[in-house]
């Protein structure tokens, strides 16, 4: 539902207030959507659920989503237009969305600000209906918070709706806002309902996402409480065939639990909390589609793919083209991903036991065959010496997940990028993960073991020991279960405060962006900034304080009484000031 809400005000994202006019701040004389028109009763706040509701679909959905900035900036891939982090400034994302994203979070903050506080506006008739709708409210900022400090460190802390001009905006701690959301975030999870409707939160969803945010706070105890909660709770992982394709010899019970058909079904115990997006939705519900084979494929259907002759090996249409859509490598998948992180034992990805890594599940280069049916090697597999130029395998030639990432289109005759559908925020194989994690930071390693080896043992994996299990070992665990699903970026941030606050392996806050877990990780296994690839006048490079990405300076300027903090190593962070440790 549309709303005037103080436009002005409202979004701390529009923050260029100099040029808003007084009569902005006015209601329209008939309008029938301002706020003290809608949020009247129990409908008018439900209908601001849904609109946050769909705030949440925005990471998933559309051409370069929020989660592609996750990956790409990751230790699993690299962001093929803006190789070269250095040209991530306040001023510019080059195509991806490193800035967008801080400022759309921001409006879907203002969203749940505005129900937050005009819950009791109205008088309730039932106080149960009040809190279960503030607690949802409550997760979603708490969610986009969650976010935002995981990805841009400090950040102003906004608790209200804003009525009217605000100039004067401050920086709060990351730390400070990570105690208000788990607050706020355990009064949500005594509220919320165990069982919810498809993309509606749920208190598993409340107790999933308060586990991340103790393990934010070095709570690990109750980590493993909130994460047990959701394991004990109504969910179960899928060990067995199930879906649209259960019928289907060839496939396996991976490729069932990654098809988007198959996230919110009743049957699918696993899932916590998955989007609805879907083709026979009107069109103000569904999305432009999830886009995840233009995003993560390569681009094996463009002209530079050569054939013997010189010609053209490809064409985009006929086999193929459906399955594997028109990839744009937008996620260049590197090497640690498609093949060393398969390596255990005495097994690697040509002979691993995983189904996350199984022949049937991804598509690797032998079977990536040129399909013009005018060429000379049509059905023949490419050859790589047979291209344009030896870069462009950069682009246009490595394995790919087939099983995540193919999402086929509802309209036949739409480009196929990946169609809509729906799509996992949170399921139990995470909340495992996750409770392995707080095992292993408090020592337990043996019960770590034990809740990655439910994870492990369900793909076919080999299990390991409690003595294999450290930091990495978890993190590669979390890239093979959820590629294209957790914010990779904002988990491996955490987890680099986390050794940062404990003084670990050399890492500490005095010098988070001179050294951190994050930054020697991606260094570490992602071998494109080793061999400085370069790609349409980019070259991959990257530094310490790229931990942290920066705060846009349309932001930071229009806050003409005040100071926003930037992040270290970006201009203008010469003028921060102490951030605030307390939230009135």
């Amino acid at each position: 539902m549309k709303r005037i809400i103080t436009l002005c005000s409202a979004l701390f994202v529009l923050l260029s207030l100099s040029s808003c006019k007084e009569e902005w701040l006015k209601p329209k004389p008939l309008s029938f959507f301002a706020p003290e028109n809608v949020y009247v009763d129990k409908a008018g706040f439900e209908s601001l659920l849904i609109t946050m509701r769909k705030d949440l679909k925005s990471e998933n959905t559309g051409p370069i989503n929020f989660l592609i900035n996750e990956f790409a900036a990751s230790d699993l891939a690299v962001a093929s237009v803006q190789l070269d982090f250095y040209k991530l400034t306040p001023n510019t994302d080059r195509y991806y969305k490193y800035l967008a994203m801080f400022t759309s979070a921001y409006a879907s903050i203002k969203n749940a600000n505005v129900l937050i506080s005009r819950i009791d506006d109205i008088t309730w008739s039932n106080p149960e209906e009040r809190n279960a709708i503030l607690s949802e409210a409550l997760w979603h900022r708490a969610y986009w918070y969650y976010r935002l400090v995981n990805s841009y460190g400090d950040v102003p802390f906004i608790s209200q709706e804003l009525t009217g001009a605000k100039l004067d905006f401050a920086t709060h701690s990351r730390w400070a806002i990570l105690k208000k959301i788990q607050t706020d975030l355990e009064f949500a999870v005594q509220n919320l309902p165990v069982k919810a409707s498809p993309g509606v939160i749920s208190k598993g969803a409340g107790d999933h996402l308060l586990a991340k945010v103790y393990l934010a706070n070095l709570e690990f105890d109750k980590a493993i409480e909130a994460s047990s909660r959701v394991i004990n709770g109504p969910y179960a992982l899928m060990k067995s065939r199930f879906g649209v394709s259960a019928g289907d010899a060839k496939r396996d019970l991976m490729w069932d639990l990654h098809r988007p058909k198959n996230f919110n079904l009743a049957t699918n115990t696993e899932t916590i909390l998955a989007i609805v997006d879907r083709f026979e939705a009107p069109p103000g519900a569904r999305s432009q589609g999830l886009y995840t084979m233009r995003h993560y494929n390569c681009a094996w259907w463009n002209t530079i793919v050569r054939d013997s002759q010189g010609k053209a090996g490809m064409v985009a249409s006929g086999p193929m083209y459906d399955s594997l859509g028109r990839g744009n490598g937008n996620v260049r998948l590197d090497a640690f991903y498609q093949y060393s992180l398969w390596n255990y034992k005495n097994t690697n990805w040509r002979n691993t036991p995983d189904l996350r890594r199984s022949n049937n599940n991804w598509v690797d280069l032998h079977e990536i065959k040129y399909n013009n049916p005018a060429s000379v090697d049509y059905g023949k597999p490419i050859n790589v010496s047979y291209l344009a130029a030896p870069a462009d395998t950069f682009y246009a030639f490595y394995a790919m997940p087939h099983y995540i990432v193919y999402v086929p289109q509802d309209d036949a005759l739409a480009i196929p990028m990946g169609g809509n559908g729906d799509w996992y925020v949170y399921r139990l194989a995470e909340t495992y993960l996750i409770r392995a994690e707080a095992q292993y930071w408090k020592g337990n390693l043996a019960a770590a073991a034990e809740d990655l080896n439910v994870v492990r043992e369900r793909a076919k994996a080999l299990p390991i020991t409690a003595s294999e299990v450290t930091v990495d070992f978890i993190f590669d665990e979390r890239a093979r279960e959820l590629f294209a699903e957790e914010p990779r970026h904002s988990e491996l941030v955490r987890a680099s405060y986390i050794l940062a606050k404990q003084n670990k392996s050399g890492y500490s806050l005095d010098n988070f962006s001179q050294k951190n877990y994050y930054y020697d990780r991606v260094r570490k296994l992602n071998n494109f900034y080793d061999r400085k690839v370069q790609y349409i006048g980019n070259t991959a490079d990257i530094a310490p304080f790229h931990v942290l990405w920066p705060i846009p300076s349309s932001v930071i300027t229009a806050n003409t009484l005040g100071i926003i903090n930037q992040n270290k190593g970006y201009d203008g962070a010469e003028r921060n000031v102490p951030p605030l440790e307390t939230i009135e």
